[in-house]
């Protein structure tokens, strides 16, 4: 269970105390009060509100009909909410649907981690929400906490830094362009490959051609981040698209005396954009291909709802601690080799952001000496932002 879900359920208990006890505090102000130490403790629970209310981040509590029964003064500032909107529902106070929606959610569900969204305003302010369902023993719906968290400062600086990543890319592909283009004349018009000149030339053309590579990652990673790119989805064959990167990599692979096994199934067609696709399994059957053994494998399993693509090699495998950093821009398991074969440590970045685009997760499976698989989890249906735009059978 992540800190903040543990967070929130802490802040439940806490405030489920605080309205039980300011009730029996109005009792008390009647001269019901039990005893003096029921008095002590009604103090010390009213103390608890006024901690709720000097928390930094927006905390909102609604009771079973999903009208708000707390909401601190952070809230109210996230909001621009003149006055405390107890009393009403989260539609009649904030007008957010997104936040209706997960209140909702909650009547059902036990728990949501991590909800971004962006609120409907010129100031363009993103929140992350995490909520919790109270309920009580009899598992009865009791209500819904919800903690907000303002991220447009770190979002705005996210988006700087995208776009210096994508304006310094921009500006070294024209100079780059003309390096490539005087070595390649200059090593037309060397004829003797045999000489210290020529040797160099291929050095400087051998280091262009692999920043080349590095600007166009970077590029293609900048817009994936940023939602630059659009999905063109259509009924794709999966088989159909293996085939087609297997036949793009097979002199390759080849060279290398890899096996490349295409074992999917000819009936599982998937809604998809073909091209970035295509450019997520050929990163990573080229990695099979580079650091594996002796095969690289593509399988895929299908559940009705989504489906299961796996790249496996049966190459050196991969540390449990590469594992979780595997997907990180830049990250390599061995630097040295990675960059003797030409890597730029973003093939399997922009792997996880073609997956996450069409809906669908990423996650590696190795064990040192095992090999190494990796599966894309993708929707089978709705997948992405785009509208579907024909049929495509690679």
């Amino acid at each position: 269970m992540s800190g903040w879900i543990v967070s929130i359920i802490l802040f439940g208990c806490l405030l489920a105390l605080h309205f039980y006890w300011q009730n029996r505090f109005r009792s008390l102000a009647l001269g019901q009060a039990e005893s003096p130490a029921e008095a002590k403790g009604l103090a010390q629970a009213l103390g608890m509100a006024e901690m709720f209310s000097n928390l930094p981040e927006g905390v909102l509590v609604t009771d079973t009909s999903g009208r708000i029964e707390f909401a601190n003064r952070a809230f109210c500032r996230l909001f621009d909410l003149p006055e405390n909107p107890s009393g009403k529902t989260v539609m009649e106070a904030i007008r957010i649907h997104q936040t209706n929606d997960m209140i909702e959610r909650l009547k059902v569900e036990n728990s949501i981690e991590q909800e971004e969204f962006m609120l409907p305003n010129l100031d363009q302010r993103y929140l992350q929400v995490n909520g919790v369902a109270i309920r009580e023993n009899d598992e009865r719906h009791r209500g819904t906490i919800l903690m907000f968290h303002d991220l447009t400062r770190m979002k705005r600086l996210e988006n700087l830094r995208q776009e210096f990543v994508a304006n310094v890319s921009h500006e070294l592909r024209t100079p780059l362009s003309i390096i490539k283009g005087y070595v390649e004349t200059l090593l037309d018009a060397e004829e003797d490959t045999g000489t210290t000149s020529h040797r160099f030339l291929k050095k400087i053309e051998n280091h262009s051609n692999r920043l080349a590579f590095l600007i166009e990652d970077i590029l293609t990673l900048s817009r994936l981040e940023s939602g630059g790119i659009g999905l063109e989805l259509r009924d794709v064959n999966l088989r159909q698209l293996v085939d087609s990167v297997l036949d793009s990599l097979r002199e390759m692979a080849g060279n290398k005396g890899v096996r490349l096994k295409n074992n999917i199934e000819e009936d599982i067609v998937l809604l998809a954009d073909s091209q970035r696709l295509f450019q997520a399994l050929n990163n990573l059957i080229e990695n099979g291909i580079k650091y594996g053994g002796e095969c690289v494998c593509v399988t895929a399993k299908s559940d009705g709802s989504e489906v299961d693509l796996c790249v496996t090699d049966d190459g050196p495998g991969i540390p449990a601690e590469a594992c979780e950093r595997i997907f990180e821009r830049f990250y390599r398991v061995d630097k040295a080799r990675s960059r003797e074969l030409g890597g730029t440590g973003l093939g399997l970045s922009i792997v996880k952001h073609v997956t996450q685009l069409h809906g669908g997760s990423a996650r590696v499976e190795s064990s040192p000496g095992e090999g190494a698989s990796f599966h894309l989890t993708l929707p089978l249906t709705d997948a992405g932002t785009a509208t579907p735009s024909g049929a495509d059978s690679l």
